[in-house]
C-alpha cells in the first residue's frame, strides 16, 4: 500500500469534521482551550504551517505525532502559540481596578499589617501589562511601603513571557494610560516606553499551564488571584479545575477577580460572592 502525498507547496491542508473532532480533545485535555476549536478555517490557516513544517500529509497525522510522548508535549506548545490570543493592555477595566484600588487594597492593608506580606497572582498575564498595572497601582495607594510584595504573573505562552519580561511596550498599550501614569513609571526606548525598575522589581514572571498542579504560589499564598478573559476560552471541566486551584492557592478572605464577561453563576465552588461598591468580586471564606 502506497503511503499518503503530502499535497504539493502551497496547496491548502484540508482538515475534516473528524480531525477537528480530535484535534479539539487533545488541545483541550492539554490546557482546557476549548473556545474557537470549532473552525476548521482557523486551524487550517493557524496550524496548517506547523503540518507542512513537520513534512506530515493530514492532520490526522498531525494528531498523531501531538499524541506521541516524545514530540508531542514540545510540538502541542507551538499549537498554544498558534491559537491564542494575547490582546492586552494597561490599566484594561478600570472600573475592576478602581475596586481593587480603593476597596480591596485597603482591606488587605488592614488584614496583612502584622505580616506585612502581600502576594499577588496575575493568571494568564499575556506580555506583562496586567501585573505591571497592579505593581504601578500599589505603588500609587502609598500603603504598603516597607512591604513584602511579589507580583507573579504567569501564562503558558513563553513567548509572550519574554515580551513581559523585557517590559518595552508600544503606543497600543496605553490607549487607556493616564499620561502622568506613564511619564512617572515609563521611560522613552526607541519608539515604544520601558517600565521602570521600581514597577518591574516588583513583578516576576514564570510559564504556567493552568492545568498543572498549583506550585506558582503554593496552598494558601496569594492574597489575589487576577484571572480576567482566561476562563471564557476554557471547556466547563477546566474551569472548575482552575477555579479550584484558585481556591486553594488564596489565604482565607483573599480575593478572585475575573473579567468583566465571566462568572462563577455556573460552577459550584466554595466561594463567597462579594459586592463592592464598584464591582462584584469573588472571596475564599475567612
Amino acid at each position: 500500500m502506497e503511503s499518503p502525498q503530502r499535497p504539493p507547496e502551497g496547496e491548502r491542508i484540508a482538515i475534516s469534521e473528524a480531525e477537528i473532532g480530535a484535534l479539539q480533545a487533545i488541545v483541550e485535555g492539554y490546557c482546557g482551550l476549548s473556545h474557537g476549536l470549532d473552525s476548521g478555517y482557523l486551524l487550517e490557516r493557524r496550524l496548517g504551517p506547523r503540518v507542512r513544517a513537520l513534512g506530515l500529509d493530514s492532520f490526522a497525522s498531525y494528531c498523531e505525532y501531538l499524541r506521541r510522548p516524545g514530540d508531542g508535549p514540545q510540538e502541542l506548545a507551538e499549537v498554544i502559540e498558534e491559537l491564542t490570543t494575547h490582546e492586552t493592555y494597561f490599566f484594561r477595566e478600570q472600573f475592576q481596578l478602581d475596586a481593587f484600588q480603593s476597596e480591596v487594597l485597603p482591606e488587605l492593608a488592614r488584614a496583612r499589617r502584622h505580616s506585612q506580606r502581600l502576594t499577588i497572582w496575575s493568571a494568564g498575564c499575556s506580555t506583562g501589562e496586567e501585573p505591571y498595572t497592579i505593581a504601578m497601582l500599589l505603588l500609587e495607594s502609598g500603603l504598603f511601603r516597607g512591604w513584602s510584595i511579589s507580583v507573579i504573573g504567569t501564562d503558558i505562552s513563553r513567548k509572550v513571557l519574554s515580551a513581559a519580561r523585557f517590559g518595552v511596550y508600544g503606543a497600543s498599550s496605553f490607549r487607556t494610560t493616564d499620561p502622568l501614569l506613564r511619564e512617572r513609571y515609563f521611560t522613552a526606548q526607541g519608539e515604544g516606553f520601558r517600565i521602570r525598575d521600581e514597577v518591574r522589581g516588583l513583578c516576576s514572571f514564570r510559564q504556567h499551564n493552568l492545568l498543572d498542579p498549583c506550585t506558582v504560589v503554593g496552598a494558601g499564598g496569594a492574597d489575589v488571584v487576577f484571572c480576567r478573559n482566561v476562563l471564557m476560552y476554557m471547556g466547563s471541566v477546566a474551569r472548575r479545575r482552575i477555579v479550584g486551584c484558585f481556591h486553594d492557592s488564596l489565604s482565607p478572605g483573599g480575593y478572585l477577580l475575573l473579567g468583566h464577561s465571566e462568572s462563577l453563576i455556573n460552577l459550584a465552588t466554595p466561594f463567597e460572592l462579594v459586592h463592592l461598591d464598584r464591582d462584584l468580586v469573588y472571596r475564599r471564606a475567612l
